[in-house]
């Protein structure tokens, strides 16, 4: 049965593969070898896949290898674009400090030429007193001399009066004569005194009330040069304030609560900046006084929330360029055991990056914890604490005061990790928040 079917096949293939024949000659004899159709039909067919499996094998290594050529690239230029990000945030940053500065040393200057101002408009305000007492003297010398003018002319109108009546009578005509003589010449000189004196305090006057007027002209263009400074002064303020007021309210802190924290430990040297106290005794506080002490408050303000900013940690705890993993809440557990809370955000790195602090603190915890791996935590103000997992090696002990920006430990793969990579957590008052709350909230700030 097997032969027919045999012969069948290599009937029907000797169409197409006609019987071969291989000989293969000797000294002593000559043989050959039959290669049957059916035989080369299974030569051939095993030929054709095998060289069909080298050619897709071949395929399958080549689309491998350029796949993976394809995503280092990608993985390059994703890393390339970060860095170039990282580096124009860090110069926007940079940008932004300057301009803070710059707008305190315009601010400082401004309040030294307001102070200059002050003085001189005091000085001014001085003299205009001055002289308006000495033009009230003036008036009422005056007043004083016209109206002895007016009695001496009143007097002399009863002498000539009491003269004509006795002119008739000869007994001591001559006397009387004589005595009205004298009489006139001294009312005559008096009254060119009187009039001398009175033209003398007329010109006076008028010189005072012209430098009066000159002087209210220079006291108007003062306020006019008084008003710009201020004004200009209170944009900068605004400016400077609104951006640390509006990170602080991103980042879920209360603004009064936090500057209340501040000056109750504020202990530098100097201390908060005192209101401007400018009125003389007796007299209520002017409009330039009010807002001397609303910019001294506002700069106060600013100056505290630049203290609370180094309290708070609003940089980054990696200053290498690093890939953001895991973030915060839910998530699939890496080693397969369900869906677990993540209470920070994993930032991937090189091995051996420096771990900064990203805040003043003090530093209550530094080795190894179940599952964090090498870890450190420090305490912050506000009831912050920051963590730091996963170290490969730890350069703070506990009790150290660090400053932000301090290294506290190398990026490491330690504990409960599928790789190298930080752990970074906040928590306030004990309670774990989104780290990248604070993050994105100092972004347009630092």
């Amino acid at each position: 049965m097997l032969t027919r079917v045999s012969y069948r096949i290599n009937a029907a293939v000797e169409r197409y593969l006609p019987e071969q024949r291989l000989f293969l000659k000797s000294d002593t004899e000559t043989r050959f070898i039959r290669l049957r159709p059916l035989t080369q039909a299974v030569a051939l067919g095993t030929a054709t896949l095998f060289v069909g499996w080298t050619i897709l094998a071949t395929a399958i290594l080549m689309m491998d290898t350029i796949g993976a050529g394809s995503s280092r690239e990608q993985t390059q230029r994703q890393q390339a674009e970060y860095e170039q990000r990282l580096n124009r945030m860090s110069d926007d940053r940079d940008r932004r400090a300057e301009e803070t500065v710059r707008a305190q040393e315009r601010f400082n200057l401004a309040l030294t030429q307001v102070a200059a101002m002050q003085s001189r408009l005091l000085a001014s305000e001085d003299r205009r007193r001055e002289l308006e007492t000495g033009i009230d003297v003036i008036q009422k010398t005056l007043r004083r001399t016209i109206k002895e003018r007016d009695e001496a002319r009143a007097s002399l109108e009863s002498v000539t009066v009491a003269m004509n009546e006795a002119g008739n009578s000869p007994v001591g005509a001559e006397g009387r004569a004589r005595d009205t003589e004298a009489t006139l010449s001294y009312m005559t000189d008096a009254l060119g005194a009187a009039a001398k004196e009175r033209d003398a305090m007329a010109v006076e006057a008028e010189q005072s009330e012209e430098r009066v007027a000159d002087i209210e002209a220079e006291r108007r263009a003062l306020q006019r040069r008084t008003d710009e400074i201020f004004t200009k002064l209170e944009e900068a303020l605004t400016v400077s304030v609104e951006p640390l007021d509006k990170m602080f309210r991103q980042a879920g802190l209360s603004s009064d609560e936090l500057l209340s924290t501040v000056r109750k430990g504020y202990s530098g040297q100097g201390g908060p900046l005192a209101p401007l106290a400018l009125s003389t005794s007796g007299l209520s506080g002017t409009p330039e006084e009010t807002r001397a002490n609303a910019l001294l408050s506002g700069l106060d303000r600013m100056n505290m929330y630049r203290i609370a900013a180094f309290k708070a940690p609003f940089s980054m705890p990696v200053n290498t360029p690093v890939r953001y993993t895991s973030g915060f809440g839910g998530r699939d557990d890496p080693f397969g055991r369900g869906h677990r809370k993540h209470e920070g955000q994993d930032l991937a790195g090189s091995y051996g990056a420096p771990i900064v602090a990203t805040a003043d603190g003090v530093v209550t915890y530094a080795g190894w914890e179940s599952g964090y791996g090498r870890l450190v935590k420090i305490k912050h103000a506000f009831g912050l604490e920051t963590r730091y997992g996963h170290l490969s090696q730890i350069r703070v002990s506990v009790g150290d005061r660090v400053s932000r920006g301090d290294r506290i430990g190398d990026m490491g793969n330690s504990g409960r990790s599928t790789g190298t990579h930080l752990h970074y957590e906040i928590r306030v008052d004990g309670k774990a928040i989104n780290p990248m709350t604070f993050i994105k909230a100092a972004r347009d700030v630092f």
